[in-house]
């Protein structure tokens, strides 16, 4: 069985239950969210009701809440230190979030490592280290996962990067690495490559290490550096690959989340992208789909 699912909405409203409740209508047995705009430091309370039946409504549909993941706000930029005010603030509004995954039950984190803005890369991979150190404390059960990334302008993300973290975090049961496949794609990783890829991974940093996979196609050629995603065998990357890498054997228990563009930036692809992994079959046809089926003629 593969777990995938995609990025969910998180509302003040209806909390973690409006998640599951969205994520079951796409047909997914796995999801994420933001706890709050990924733009701003800006977050409601937690309703505990909300939650607890989000985690019912989870266990009557088979969603394992190792397959629940929680994406930290892009604002968060651990490695530039320049204004050490606003970094201190940044680390403090991560050991934030991770307090709303502690009662909200979950366990991974997906954070981006962070971009080093003027100063030199050695230099600002160590304030990813130390400000990690820093957050994470001795009796925390939540996973924080570097994400592969595009390399884009000064962003921090390579295998070799995140391995130079992960070796200096002090509570490495406490770090993981989330890969995304447009990431890979634009930073100049031959997913047709994809097991070759894998065996460079496990002897740098361990595939136990891997515990979440964002699936997404690149509207960028190969080594782009851009990181602009695509809807599942509308870019570059293509449906065989991706499929391939969804159902790869030594990934099989990790979870898939989509993150592809909604059509039209406004109607939700992830049923018809799912169904289409399930099926293993590219549904040519997916934008009129989701245009019939959100206008009514389901």
């Amino acid at each position: 069985m593969i777990y995938i699912g995609s990025h969910v909405s998180f509302k003040s409203d209806t909390g973690l239950l409006g998640s599951v409740k969205e994520s079951i209508g796409y047909g997914s047995n796995a999801f994420m969210f933001y706890t709050g705009a990924p733009q701003n430091t800006q977050r409601s309370e937690i309703n505990d009701l909300q939650t607890y039946e989000g985690m019912k409504l989870m266990q009557e549909n088979n969603i394992k809440l190792e397959n629940v993941i929680v994406h930290a706000p892009y604002i968060i930029n651990l490695a530039n230190n320049k204004e050490f005010d606003k970094w201190e603030f940044t680390c403090n509004f991560l050991r934030q979030e991770i307090n709303r995954c502690n009662q909200l039950g979950v366990k991974y984190l997906v954070l981006h490592p962070g971009s080093s803005v003027g100063l030199d890369r050695e230099y600002a991979i160590n304030n990813i280290i130390k400000g990690i150190n820093n957050v994470l404390v001795n009796d925390d059960k939540i996973q924080i996962l570097l994400e592969t990334m595009a390399l884009k302008g000064t962003e921090i993300g390579s295998i070799d990067e995140i391995k130079t973290v992960i070796d200096g975090i002090n509570q490495k049961d406490n770090i993981g690495v989330c890969l995304d496949t447009c990431h890979l794609n634009d930073a100049g990783v031959d997913l047709k490559e994809f097991d070759k890829f894998l065996d460079e991974f496990d002897s740098k940093i361990g595939l136990d290490k891997i515990k979440c996979v964002h699936v997404n196609d690149s509207k960028n050629e190969f080594n782009s550096h851009k990181d602009r995603h695509e809807n599942i065998g509308f870019g570059t990357i293509g449906f065989e690959t991706l499929i391939n890498i969804i159902y790869n054997e030594r990934l099989i228990n990790v979870p898939k989340i989509l993150e592809t563009p909604f059509i039209d930036k406004e109607y939700a692809p992830y049923k018809f992208e799912i169904e289409m992994i399930r099926n293993k079959k590219f549904n040519e046809n997916l934008y009129n789909d989701v245009y019939k089926y959100y206008k009514g003629d389901k």
